[in-house]
């Protein structure tokens, strides 16, 4: 199958974002996909929603798949 290039997130999957928390982490983990992304803070726990495209533009990379991966 080809690569769209579009970026795939799966529920579970921890990113690395381009800017720190104030709890001083930059690894999050998603918890919703759809139009918006939730994610929850590896440092506090804190839950936030962002919109996808804005969400696209702050990952720096992807630090582990989370289980929803293997399905698709």
């Amino acid at each position: 199958m080809k690569e769209t290039g579009i970026p795939r997130f799966y529920l579970g999957d921890v990113v690395e974002l381009k800017k720190k928390h104030p709890c001083g982490s930059v690894r999050w983990e998603i918890t919703r996909t759809g139009i918006d992304i939730g994610i929850r803070c590896q440092g506090c726990g804190r839950r936030v929603l962002i919109e996808r495209r804005e969400f696209e533009k702050r990952v720096r990379r992807v630090v582990s798949r989370g289980p929803g991966a293997d399905e698709a």
